[in-house]
């Protein structure tokens, strides 16, 4: 059974984090990935740096951006996490899943059966291209991910008619990327009686998928409000924010998770 899988079969309230490759340093990568996995992160969703990442904020195209600077390439990324999965490798936690999320452009560059070929062989679980068209990867590339085991994760957005919802739901087999809001990254939300009618109106659908809730989560509040309509929420423009001060990298990845998963670091920052 895929990593995704199985987490999302043993555990409820699934926190995920966001973190850029190769930033704010190029070889931050690991030390970020271990970092956020020993602080009791469940899944770590890794950001190939593109150079128009039309999704993000400014918060984490700034990140994409000094990530590039530094020399960070996919083809890097692959070498520093090629060992992530070794039994030697340090850290306590470092079987728990762990996603790319690359626009399509460096995808293609790479080759896409290379690119999925070297996803498995560094134990990476699944994918998030934002970019890439569903009905483009059930045509050209479905095939070509199941054979080497790799989940693609489709998002949603308040604009999904609830027929496209079905359908992505059928074609799922880790979760669903649940887009809290028709903006970018890192924009807080209100809790607009839109939005919750948003959100319980893909919870009374029953899709047989998980949902992860993504965009303006940055704090237990807003992790806590995510959970009470789907399994889990990612965390990412607050995260980069955290790390970008350039304290101690440790110690800030500590403060910020335990932040969010202990009642002392509750804010009143809303969805």
């Amino acid at each position: 059974m895929n990593r995704i899988n199985e987490l999302f079969k043993n555990k409820k309230k699934v926190l995920s984090v966001y973190f850029t490759a190769g930033f704010p340093a190029l070889e931050d990568t690991v030390p970020v990935l271990t970092g956020l996995l020993n602080a009791g992160v469940d899944m770590l969703e890794i950001g190939v740096p593109f150079s128009d990442p039309l999704a993000d904020g400014p918060v984490i195209q700034n990140s994409s951006e000094i990530a590039l600077s530094n020399g960070m390439t996919l083809k890097k990324l692959f070498s520093q996490i090629e060992k992530i999965r070794d039994p030697e490798t340090e850290g306590s936690n470092l079987q728990a899943p762990l996603l790319l999320m690359s626009y399509l452009n460096p995808v293609l560059q790479y080759g896409m059966e290379d690119f999925c070929k070297k996803a498995k062989e560094t134990g990476i679980d699944g994918v998030i291209i934002p970019d890439l068209p569903v009905q483009v990867y059930l045509d050209e590339y479905k095939e070509l991910f199941e054979r080497y085991g790799i989940l693609n994760v489709f998002l949603i957005t308040p604009q999904t008619s609830e027929t496209r919802i079905r359908m992505i739901d059928e074609h799922s087999k880790g979760f669903i990327y649940m887009v809290s809001s028709a903006s970018t990254t890192g924009i807080n939300t209100t809790n607009s009686s839109q939005q919750i009618g948003y959100f319980e109106r893909i919870k009374k659908m029953n899709l047989k998928n998980p949902l992860i809730i993504g965009f303006g989560i940055s704090n237990r509040t807003d992790f806590d409000k995510a959970c009470t309509y789907a399994s889990g929420a990612i965390i990412g423009s607050a995260f980069i924010k955290a790390i970008s001060a350039r304290k101690p990298l440790g110690e800030e990845i500590r403060s910020f998770v335990a932040s969010v998963l202990n009642e002392q670091g509750k804010t009143t920052i809303s969805l």
